[in-house]
């Protein structure tokens, strides 16, 4: 099995130039967008490393993401990782055999996956924050969702994605893998009111 990870990244990378205040919240409970900003650029790093099998630091316990960490030049670093990890996921090897991310051992097919739905729902965060739209291949989301759901079946995972917020049935795919993470596909960010 392997996934092309170039939509997903691409569509997250679109998001990066039209970004204005870094304090904004997010879909993200506590996190603001310099934080979901630092906690791409450490997941686009870690699980390259991840797909190429090079087990370090970064892959055995990332640090919290942390607005304050997030490189002046992320505008230009966070596509530069975004296209890296597309590229390493290209790799058929990435998805056999095993490796490290999170500090957690997983099959590389299990690896990819938690990679590629990180991109897809942190990317919709990132719009959601931004008011920006966002709509990510159709060819990405259907894993993704189908991932999201085995997650949600288990219960929710502290960290990862909190209790699933019911959504339609037949709600477009996007919302149904949102809401499957404890987020609610409506989430806007509050505005002041005079």
């Amino acid at each position: 099995m392997t996934l092309d990870f170039v939509p997903a990244t691409r569509a997250v990378a679109d998001l990066l130039p039209r970004i204005t205040d870094l304090a904004a919240p997010t879909p993200c409970e506590h996190y603001t967008v310099a934080d979901l900003l630092d906690h791409l650029d450490g997941l686009a790093f870690a699980f390259t490393l991840a797909a190429r099998k090079e087990p370090g630091p970064v892959t055995d316990q990332p640090p919290a993401p942390n607005g304050a960490n997030l490189s002046d030049d992320w505008r230009t670093r966070l596509p530069e990782r975004l296209e890296e990890l597309a590229r390493a996921w290209r790799e058929p090897a990435a998805w056999e055999g095993t490796t490290k991310a999170g500090g957690i051992e997983l099959s590389g097919e299990q690896a990819g996956l938690v990679a590629l739905t990180e991109v897809v729902v942190h990317g919709w965060d990132l719009a959601r924050a931004t008011g920006q739209s966002y709509d990510p291949d159709p060819r990405a989301l259907t894993p993704v969702h189908e991932h999201t759901n085995a997650i949600a079946a288990a219960g929710p995972v502290e960290g990862l994605f909190g209790p699933a917020v019911e959504v339609p049935a037949d709600a477009p795919l996007l919302d149904r893998v949102i809401g499957l993470t404890g987020r609610d596909p409506k989430w806007r960010p509050r505005t002041s009111t005079p």
